[in-house]
């Protein structure tokens, strides 16, 4: 079973019915104890980053996280969950993440741009990824995000996304992954990835 963290900011429904789709049970949990239970954790996500923290933080959420992760689980973080797993962000003023990887969350500049990014947009990938599996280099996802992670170490960013500025729109280290598009929103190939995160699951 996959574990989906409801913390009141998430699209949870279609990312549950997504690995539904891929044959992969995934329920939606409010509990820290079920997080800390399943073989797998998914950290979806919208709204601002800051609201996020505080809602993970009440909900007891921050330290079921980190045992997961150091538990080699495999680790999902979908939109405003990839930038949670990041040191910082710089929306509505520095606010601490989770910092499970090291870097920040930055805007995408004012006025250069048109804000969200917003649609479909392609991936370049930069190293191979279980992530990946069966995707195509160039393959095109939903996009909906107004900031970006800027990793500290540039080895961190599987796959790069070009709009005004290349950012990394995959992540990953060890068991810990994080999307800043929509798989669940991506059609073919956003279902492909998430059967992909489903086959790491141990039983």
């Amino acid at each position: 079973m996959i574990a989906i963290i409801d913390y009141g900011m998430g699209n949870l429904r279609s990312v549950q019915k997504g690995f539904a789709q891929v044959g992969y049970q995934a329920d939606i949990v409010q509990d820290p104890a079920a997080v800390e239970a399943a073989p797998a954790v998914v950290l979806p996500g919208v709204g601002a980053f800051a609201d996020a923290m505080e809602n993970l933080k009440r909900a007891g959420m921050i330290e079921a996280i980190h045992r997961a992760v150091a538990a080699g689980k495999p680790f999902l973080g979908i939109c405003l969950g990839q930038q949670l797993l990041f040191e910082s962000s710089e929306e509505f003023g520095a606010t601490k993440g989770l910092g499970i990887f090291p870097g920040v969350v930055k805007r995408f500049p004012v006025g250069e741009l048109k804000v969200p990014h917003m649609g479909w947009n392609q991936v370049a990938i930069q190293r191979p990824s279980p992530l990946l599996e069966g995707i195509p280099d160039g393959a095109a996802f939903y996009f909906v995000h107004s900031y970006y992670v800027q990793p500290a170490d540039p080895a961190l960013a599987v796959t790069l996304t070009e709009y005004g500025l290349k950012f990394a729109s995959i992540v990953g280290r060890d068991n810990v992954f994080g999307i800043q598009f929509h798989p669940e929103k991506s059609s073919t190939l956003g279902l492909r990835i998430l059967k992909n995160f489903g086959r790491m699951v141990r039983s």
